[in-house]
């Protein structure tokens, strides 16, 4: 199981913006099938070093990530996190699901 975390500091951090760009990230679910889990979170404690959001995706291989990647779901995703995003950062382990 691989596990993909990326974490997102929006360059608008109003309410609005971070539940819209949730809503779009959420909005992958059942549409990407080798995506086997999808969650994401938005940061409740809003300190300075804060993220406004977070995605936590799971996939059966790394060629199922790369896949995932590739989608044109995810492309979408993609080009609207290009005009919302300041800053990312992002990690994928491979661990027990």
């Amino acid at each position: 199981m691989i596990t993909h975390i990326v974490l997102f500091k929006l360059k608008d951090a109003a309410p609005a913006v971070i539940l819209k760009t949730r809503d779009v990230l959420l909005n992958m679910k059942g549409k990407i099938p080798v995506l086997k889990h999808l969650e994401v979170g938005t940061d409740v404690l809003r300190s300075e070093r804060s993220y406004d959001l977070a995605l936590v995706s799971r996939f059966d291989s790394l060629a199922d990530l790369k896949v995932y990647q590739e989608h044109p779901v995810h492309q979408e995703v993609l080009k609207y996190m290009a005009g919302v995003r300041e800053h990312s950062a992002a990690v994928d382990f491979e661990g027990r699901g």
